[in-house]
């Protein structure tokens, strides 16, 4: 019996990632995470995320030291 592994999308890792800033992913998300998805997916997905809450960051400082 062959398991069918098939990758995951660049844009399911990305919501992996997305939930995982949050810490709401459920254990049988988990497992089936740790199957389908690449590395490399997760690791860019991770600099973007990180990149795009450092922005956010950013624009909220701004917004508020400028009043």
């Amino acid at each position: 019996m062959e398991e069918n592994k098939k990758q995951a999308s660049f844009m399911y890792s990305m919501k992996a990632v997305f939930w995982s800033f949050f810490g709401l992913r459920r254990k049988s998300d988990f497992e089936t995470d740790s199957a389908k998805l690449n590395p490399v997916h997760i690791i860019i997905a991770a600099l973007i995320g990180v990149a795009c809450f450092i922005g956010l960051l950013i624009t909220i400082v701004k917004l508020v030291v400028s009043k």
